[in-house]
């Protein structure tokens, strides 16, 4: 992820300065970043790297090809039309149409991906993830539908960095650094908040967890009693996971103890 995300700006900043069309530039990022995700499929399951290995290996090969896609630290998009531009035409202050915009992609990603997760496929590649062995006995293709996972989940990280880099009007090779640490927020503090019984709840989920992840650290940052700085982002970050990682053994431990001792 913390390669695929600035793969993903790095092609559209790329593409979009050199004259291309901008909804062609997202296509062509997610492309990118689903073969990021295919090579580090490809160097856990046919070379048998570890697979947390494999993709720190991927992410620092990125981030040389991604200085190479760029030419250049950073790429600037300030004056040039991207897909969000149109949304300026809007009777709508800029504030509110670009939130409003990504908050409809991210319906239809979700959508596509309930849909997704619930075909034959889908559930071949959710078991892959619950049992590995148990669903190679049942004859699904692990090795293959794991590729596809991770060639899936990195064109939609890719996809984000196009949307953030033009949403931001730039591209820089180190925008990736900490995308992991907050996809992992989003998905434990939206857990913590609705146990992901049914696949459609799991997605909601993720999306509320990011958002109230991405509330909770501007909180923290904005709270002048708490004396954080911008560059206490990590510190403010890492307390977060915490809480939320300890939040179920702690309410497990109170709830033991209200009950009181076994008998």
């Amino acid at each position: 992820m913390d390669g695929s995300f600035p793969l993903g700006a790095a092609v559209t900043a790329a593409l979009i300065t050199s004259g291309v069309d901008p909804w062609i530039s997202m296509l062509a990022a997610m492309i990118a970043g689903a073969a990021a995700g295919a090579v580090t499929a490809f160097l856990n399951v046919r070379l048998g790297i570890l697979h947390l290995l494999a993709s720190i290996l991927t992410m620092i090969a990125l981030y040389s090809i991604n200085l190479r896609v760029m030419g250049a630290p950073n790429v600037a998009l300030f004056s040039e039309a991207t897909a969000l531009t149109p949304l300026e035409a809007l009777p709508l202050p800029a504030f509110q149409s670009k939130p409003l915009a990504f908050l409809v992609a991210i319906a239809v990603i979700a959508i596509g991906l309930n849909w997704f997760l619930r075909t034959e496929t889908g559930l071949a590649m959710r078991a892959i993830g619950a049992n590995p062995r148990m669903a190679r006995a049942q004859g699904a293709r692990v090795g293959l539908l794991i590729g596809m996972g991770m060639a899936l989940s990195n064109a939609l990280v890719a996809l984000g960095g196009s949307l953030f880099a033009q949403s931001q009007g730039f591209a820089d090779v180190t925008l990736g650094v900490g995308t992991i640490v907050v996809g992992l927020a989003a998905v434990i503090v939206g857990e913590a908040i609705l146990p992901p019984k049914r696949i459609w709840i799991a997605l909601l989920a993720c999306i509320i967890g990011s958002i109230i992840y991405r509330f909770a650290i501007q909180l923290a940052l904005s709270a002048d009693w708490l004396g954080l700085e911008a560059q206490d982002l990590n510190l403010a970050t890492a307390i977060l996971i915490v809480l939320a990682m300890s939040a179920p053994s702690v309410r497990a431990k109170l709830g033991a103890r209200r009950r009181g001792p076994a008998r």
